[in-house]
């Protein structure tokens, strides 16, 4: 933690002159879209990896109904199809899985009183009133709403809200172009419905995080998701 609090005082300092008291929070954005430059060819496999599924799933659909009565049988065979394929179910969960170590890093990082046992001078950084360390019922707790901290939080909500409402349509827009097929003589793959319901709104829950976890945090949380909105726009085109 000391190193990588080392590096996030460099960039601050480096970024000091253009943002001044907002430096810290200008290097977390910096920091996070470097992050995302490192994942970007994860999330071009995965682009790719999921056209490739949805091309494959009139096959996975007859091999529902020739396998109904043997779910272990039709395991393997959906294993083998992709493994012929050479298509991973799990590519998607690549770029979010390796983007938890930064958001923990930053997470420990804006939560800890000390860093190899100093004072964390991080913590004294700002966004305009808001302290990155801080969170949302902090700001509730000093000034509320309309204070100068909730004012920015408020205008985070604002963001991720419209950026959830951008990959409601993108993913409704999405389903609605590769619709999931019955399992076979017109019935539903079990549990499918209940998911293809929630998947357009899971953008939303992102109000959660941001609403409980530190400033620092959220606004990697923030910059993340409005690039992985972008990001899908362009690869899913």
């Amino acid at each position: 933690m000391s190193v990588f609090a080392s590096l996030v005082e460099r960039l601050v300092d480096l970024l000091q002159p253009l943002f001044g008291a907002s430096a810290a929070a200008a290097a977390i954005v910096l920091f996070t879209a470097l992050v995302r430059l490192l994942v970007h060819p994860l999330s071009r496999a995965a682009a790719r990896g999921q056209k490739a599924r949805a091309e494959l799933q009139p096959r996975i659909a007859e091999l529902r109904r020739k396998h109904a009565k043997n779910p272990e049988r039709l395991q393997r065979a959906v294993l083998e199809l992709h493994a012929e394929e050479k298509v991973s179910p799990l590519s998607g969960c690549l770029p979010s899985l390796c983007q938890l170590p930064a958001f923990f890093l930053l997470y420990h990082l804006f939560s800890s009183s000390t860093i190899g046992g100093e004072a964390n001078e991080l913590l004294s950084h700002r966004l305009l009133a808001a302290p990155l360390g801080g969170r949302w019922s902090d700001a509730l707790g000093d000034g509320g709403l309309l204070g100068g901290a909730g004012v920015v939080y408020v205008a985070l909500f604002a963001v991720v809200a419209g950026v959830a409402a951008f990959s409601y349509r993108l993913t409704k827009r999405s389903m609605a172009e590769r619709p999931v097929l019955p399992a076979g003589d017109g019935e539903a793959v079990p549990g499918m419905g209940a998911i293809t319901k929630v998947m357009p709104f899971m953008s939303f829950f992102t109000l959660v995080t941001v609403a409980v976890v530190p400033l620092a945090a959220a606004l990697y949380v923030v910059t993340s998701t409005t690039w992985s909105a972008v990001e899908r726009a362009v690869l899913h085109r």
